[in-house]
């Protein structure tokens, strides 16, 4: 009786361990299409053998628990590429809009700032027309029509630009309610991790912790630390704390110089955000660097043109033949910065051009062929206005391209890295329906046993009668 009573607390253990491995497997279908989830498997812990007269005997086996196929180093590599994908991507789309102001559709002026490379070839030829004919009053009003359109385009990207720095600024600064958001919830994930399993897989919830990383790296730039009791610090790429186990510390934003600027406590590390990736790292790179740029070259275009040309009329004598009076035709800045924004055309009397050169009859050309011929000095940073410009959307367009180039590798690099995961940690129908079909036959196994063993126990009881058993 004995022995076989022992025979069935084996099978019994053993149906219970298979019908638990089956739990484990079908949980695993029910989530396959469950963003995140890590795919489990079933753990078979042998008992502790049972001693008799110096005979071991086994005592079967127990599933301990669900183990989740974690690789927690294919995880770090999949959120760092996530967290660069998402910079240059949020870069890229700002950059692009930046790109479009410059690049109107042939045959039209489809962008907010016209054609200013043409604007600049239309405004000096309208001097070379103008130099043969100083007198005719149509040639004076082109000087003043190419004139006020260079300067409309010009004072139009400029503030277009100014916009788009707002836009992204306030796109910035919208980030700051999600990362706090995520890193509040991942502090608690980790006190419920630590809490339930300090020393073991914690499953779903690691599911759940793992997706808020994933979510909060594609927003900033983060560093992960692993500690005790199954734990997790994260920080800035940069080394400020975000969260520290159960702890976690609000990233904060403020206005510094009329834009936003990010703190965590009383250290300012927007400068470190824009360099660490995620979505925040790219626009504050566009906001800070690539706008800035863009609206560097249009000032030192405006101001370069506007003061020569100024310079020049304010030389010569007009039509009136007065010397040195004739006054500016474009706005005259102060400052390079803020010329472009600025830029406009003030005179309204076309008879103020003063084509003639000082001390010169109002039938001279001398000063509207100087006038025209800024179009081949080198006047603006070195360069002829023409150049400059060319230069300028040619450095715009290879840096669009360099990070274009960036994104389509570091988005390839993320699909590569969660085609490994997926391989390794997402469930695969396939093996699931092998594993079932593994358990239920050890399961059916195990039911034979126990069927053979209860008849041959219902055959003693009835001492040695063949018994049915139903």
């Amino acid at each position: 009786m004995g022995t076989i009573s022992s025979a069935l607390s084996l099978i019994s253990q053993g149906l219970n361990a298979d019908q638990s491995a089956l739990n484990i497997v079908a949980n695993n279908v029910a989530n396959a299409n469950t963003p995140g989830y890590t795919r489990q498997t079933a753990n078979f812990e042998e008992n502790q053998p049972v001693t008799i007269n110096g005979v071991s005997y086994g005592a079967g086996v127990t599933e301990t628990g669900p183990t989740s196929v974690r690789d927690r180093v294919l995880e770090e590599r999949l959120a760092q590429q996530q967290q660069a994908a998402s910079a240059s991507g949020s870069r890229l789309a700002a950059l692009n809009t930046l790109q479009a102001l410059f690049t109107p559709a042939s045959g039209s002026s489809s962008s907010t700032a016209g054609d200013i490379g043409s604007d600049l070839t239309g405004f000096f030829s309208s001097f070379s027309s103008f130099e043969a004919n100083p007198g005719n009053n149509a040639y004076r009003q082109q000087v003043l029509s190419t004139a006020g359109t260079l300067a409309g385009d010009v004072s139009n990207a400029a503030a277009s630009l100014n916009s788009q720095e707002a836009a992204l600024d306030q796109e910035a600064s919208g980030v700051t309610s999600q990362v706090n958001a995520l890193t509040g919830a991942i502090g608690q994930l980790n006190q419920q991790i630590q809490s339930t399993s300090s020393s073991g897989d914690a499953g779903t919830l690691e599911d759940r912790r793992q997706q808020d990383l994933s979510k909060l790296s594609q927003l900033i730039g983060i560093n992960q630390v692993t500690t005790e009791h199954n734990g997790l610090s994260i920080t800035t790429t940069s080394g400020q704390l975000l969260v520290s186990e159960g702890s976690s510390f609000q990233l904060t934003s403020g206005m510094v110089g009329g834009v936003t600027h990010f703190f965590v406590g009383a250290t300012d590390v927007t400068s470190q955000l824009a360099g660490g990736g995620g979505a925040l790292g790219g626009y504050l790179t566009a906001r800070d660097q690539d706008i800035p740029n863009a609206l560097a070259g249009l000032d030192q275009l405006a101001y370069s043109v506007s003061t020569q040309v100024n310079t020049l009329n304010n030389a010569g004598t007009d039509l009136a033949g007065d010397a040195g009076k004739a006054g500016n035709i474009f706005s005259q800045p102060t400052l390079v910065a803020g010329s472009a924004v600025s830029m406009s055309v003030v005179m309204t009397d076309p008879n103020r051009i003063a084509a003639a050169g000082a001390g010169q009859g109002t039938g001279d050309n001398s000063n509207a062929v100087a006038m025209a011929n800024l179009a081949e000095q080198s006047i603006v940073n070195g360069q002829t206005p023409t150049n400059f410009y060319s230069d300028f959307v040619t450095t715009l367009g290879s840096t669009v391209s360099r990070v274009e180039t960036e994104n389509t590798a570091q988005n390839a690099s993320v699909t590569q890295l969660q085609s490994q995961w997926n391989a390794q940690s997402g469930v695969n129908l396939n093996d699931e329906a092998s594993a079932m079909t593994t358990f239920e036959r050890s399961y059916q196994a195990a039911s034979q046993v126990f069927t053979m063993l209860d008849t041959l126990m219902a055959s003693v009881l009835n001492l040695g009668d063949t018994t049915a058993v139903s």
